[in-house]
């Protein structure tokens, strides 16, 4: 059954991993997201996120389940609050039988859910503050 964590809470990178590993999946495909310092020449100091949570809830559901029918497993872990640089933000794993199907639904899964999933990043750099994606 597929994990799904919307919070504030420090992303445990280990014990998402953990979640994935069975003997019946040998491909497991996991995408990191953390707070970077540089975007080109703009320099970022800190990135706050935001959600409508029951709403962002939701919709990693619908994407979480059809890859599930599947036979694969998901695990999403997405954190809310003030992030500082190098701090996780984003947590998608996918386990499935082989290792084609791991990557291709885990980048699907990262993809959709920064174009689909209500959560918004408010980021504060030298020079600005900018709302994205």
């Amino acid at each position: 059954m597929y994990y799904l964590k919307i919070s504030e809470s420090p992303i445990d990178v280990q014990s998402l991993y953990d979640r994935l590993k069975d003997a019946q999946y040998g491909g497991i495909v996991t995408f990191v997201g953390t707070v970077r310092q540089w975007t080109g020449d703009v320099e970022t100091q800190f990135i706050e996120y935001s959600a409508y949570q029951p709403m962002a809830e939701r919709q990693l559901e619908k994407l979480a389940a059809p890859i599930e029918a599947k036979g694969a497993r998901v695990v999403i872990a997405h954190r809310l609050g003030r992030l500082e640089l190098t701090d996780e933000a984003v947590f998608v794993g996918v386990a499935a039988g082989h290792r084609a199907e791991a990557f291709e639904w885990c980048q699907y899964l990262i993809d959709t859910l920064k174009q689909d999933v209500p959560i918004w990043k408010k980021e504060t750099d030298t020079d600005a503050v900018r709302w994205g994606e």
